[in-house]
């Protein structure tokens, strides 16, 4: 979406921007001036003080290219939109709940910090606008207007900056108020689910990621689905899976269509990657684009669209010796002095082309750099007829390029890998083949990127789903067989052991899927998978899901079940392991609704707003404790004079066996 003539920002929002609204999207806009004498500044920042003065300098510092391209016209401007992710600093709170404690519906992480910064990480969305002018010092001028965001949510804050950008530059300041105005009467921002989002006479209608994207260190979270983890592929195949749905596969990586398989692996093991292109927005729409890939995979890998020598982890990847390992990262960089500093990261990828004019010298026959609509920098394309031929002097080329190294880029930028990793998945000739080839018309390749990517994202979504099938047995919940007590505690999940998993995997075989498209080895990419950085925290999170939606089944159970006519088959010990777990199971119902409580001031929402938030506006807590505490009452009147006495000696389970409806009503 861009900005156009017919865009109005009228009606003008009448209310007040709500700083606790605004938060739930935005963290802060930012105006920043490269200045001659003293760099990067901060001219504006709304709302103020949000940011540390150390996130000032970083943020300031991402949100400008390396370097302004040499164009020779006397006057022209330049625009264009990337984004990039920074750590953000020590000291900030986050509250983590016992899943146990949580009732389905509720809240599973809590933001403390009234600030909102329980986020590890901050995202920078640029509008960066470049004029170049003789007549003024060292022949121009750059600023860049910056939205930032714990959220990466690209598929709305790339649209909303082609309208904030160009609005800035043409009425300054005000910009600022009348955007924050209207981002704060948004809804509730709900990952997985298409939202209309009105900005002045538009409107944005954006698909979120879906909750099982999103780092687990962002604040508040929805409640995620249990289908999210199943081994099917989704039937609508608009609705992203996973980070950066809206990212251009196709146009990013086209004239590295057949290493995309080599890229999904390096991902999926959780390796550091290094992706070198001419200007930020290919560099960062190369890393969302990777990113992407693995979806529906949660990537735990520290990925940064965006990345240069300012930030102050690049000081400590610098300092690594010959022999340490580099840590699990996707850096995203523009700068050559990269190849040298950091010459010893095991993968580096090159894309994208140089812009006309740049001072890096592009080869021959690539296309120059394309604009999109509002003259945003886009990506050029090369026919794919290329894919399909073969001759000695590219032979002879591709060894060349592989005994020079990443270095050579120093002289002349070529799209090319450099990697030692022997790939275990086989390219997909089918998929190739069905890919368009647009020629070399602008309106029509974009269209046709448009199927392409659908096509590749289809393809890799089906990749992923198949390479992580085999794990879903450890996420299958069970609930209570018919006739069976629904009082009881549910069984455990099964128990994980990576040995047993191999020994069993390489029984039964990949399955047809795979074993069409992967090598004999095929066994070795698990063995790395297991021991990469994404694995373990995505099969914890699936695990977490899986038991909290156990819990639902068996708590939904409980309260449709009529609990006499299974006092009546119990021996005396089965009734006291039921008495038992039904205290336990009231326990739990009583200090989720003191959480609830808790969360309603922390927020300072209405109840029932908290509970539609999280998917819950139709479970009574208050309704579910009586529930339990009538069934507790009804098997404890069954139980032997004794063992009642004895049981009542625990002042708290007399308290629930005699207290007033009141100690099981929530008071809002």
């Amino acid at each position: 979406m861009s900005r156009s003539l017919s865009f109005s920002l009228k009606p003008e929002p009448n209310s007040k921007v709500d700083p606790k609204s605004l938060r739930q999207w935005v963290v802060a806009f930012c105006i920043i001036r490269f200045d001659l004498e003293q760099g990067q500044l901060i001219e504006d920042c709304y709302p103020p003080n949000c940011l540390t003065q150390d996130e000032e300098l970083e943020v300031a510092f991402s949100s400008f290219p390396d370097s302004v391209s040499q164009h020779h016209n006397r006057s022209s401007i330049h625009d264009s939109i990337f984004f990039f992710r920074i750590r953000r600093q020590k000291g900030s709170e986050i509250h983590e709940v016992d899943n146990s404690e949580v009732p389905p519906g509720v809240l599973r992480k809590v933001k403390t910090s009234g600030n909102g910064k329980g986020s590890r990480y901050l995202y920078g969305f640029v509008f960066n606008r470049q004029r170049h002018d003789e007549r003024l010092k060292r022949g121009g001028e750059q600023k860049s207007v910056v939205i930032l965001s714990h959220n990466p949510y690209s598929s709305v804050f790339k649209p909303l900056l082609q309208i904030m950008g160009p609005l800035y530059f043409d009425i300054g300041r005000k910009a600022l108020d009348y955007i924050a105005a209207y981002v704060s009467l948004w809804p509730v921002p709900v990952p997985g689910q298409l939202m209309d989002l009105p900005i002045g006479n538009a409107s944005l209608k954006v698909n979120l990621p879906p909750a099982h994207s999103l780092p687990l260190d962002g604040g508040v979270l929805f409640e995620e689905s249990s289908s999210s983890m199943a081994p099917l592929l989704p039937t609508n195949q608009s609705v992203p899976q996973g980070l950066f749905h809206d990212s251009d596969l196709f146009g990013t990586f086209r004239g590295l269509m057949l290493q995309l398989w080599v890229l999904w692996e390096l991902l999926l093991i959780g390796e550091p990657v290094l992706i070198i292109a001419p200007t930020p927005p290919q560099c960062c729409e190369a890393v969302a684009g990777l990113v992407s890939l693995v979806a529906p995979l949660l990537c735990s890998v520290d990925f940064r669209p965006y990345f240069t020598i300012h930030d102050p982890e690049f000081a400590q990847l610098n300092s690594l010796k010959e022999g340490d390992s580099f840590p699990p990262m996707v850096l995203g960089v523009t700068n050559l002095f990269f190849l040298k500093a950091l010459r010893d990261i095991p993968h580096v990828v090159s894309v994208g082309s140089p812009a006309p004019n740049s001072s890096r010298l592009a080869p021959a026959p690539r296309a120059s750099t394309g604009l999109l609509p509002a003259r945003l920098e886009g990506f050029s394309f090369q026919r794919l007829s290329t894919l399909k031929k073969f001759s000695p002097s590219s032979l002879l080329s591709a060894v060349k390029l592989r005994r020079d190294g990443p270095l050579c880029l120093m002289t002349e930028h070529k799209e090319a890998i450099w990697s030692t990793y022997a790939a275990i998945t086989k390219p997909d000739t089918s998929i190739l083949n069905r890919l368009i080839d647009a020629g070399m018309s602008p309106t029509v390749e974009e269209s046709m990127s448009v199927v392409n990517n659908e096509i590749l994202r289809r393809h890799f979504l089906e990749l992923t789903t198949n390479f992580l099938a085999p794990f879903g047995p450890y996420f299958r919940v069970t609930t209570p067989s018919e006739g069976s007590s629904p009082f009881v505690d549910p069984p455990p999940l099964p128990a994980f052991s990576a040995d047993e998993f191999i020994e069993s995997l390489s029984a039964r075989g990949p399955g047809k899927f795979l074993s069409k498209r992967m090598r004999s080895n095929w066994l070795d990419l698990y063995k790395r998978f297991l021991i990469g950085h994404n694995f373990r925290p995505w099969f914890q999170r699936r695990r977490a899901v899986a038991e909290h939606e156990q819990i639902r089944l068996w708590r939904q159970a409980r309260m449709n079940a009529d609990i006499q006519p299974f006092i009546s088959r119990m021996s005396e010990l089965e009734l006291v392991d039921s008495f038992n777990a039904i205290e336990r199971h009231l326990q739990g119902e009583l200090q989720a609704m003191d959480l609830a409580i808790s969360l309603l001031f922390t927020f300072t929402i209405s109840f029932n707003r908290l509970l539609q938030q999280t998917g819950s506006a139709n479970e009574d807590l208050g309704t579910t404790c009586q529930k339990l505490k009538g069934d507790l009452q009804a098997m404890f009147s069954v139980l032997p004079k004794d063992t009642q006495q004895l049981l009542l000696m625990n002042t708290q389970r007399a308290g629930l066996l005699q207290g007033s409806n009141e100690q099981t009503r929530p008071h809002v």
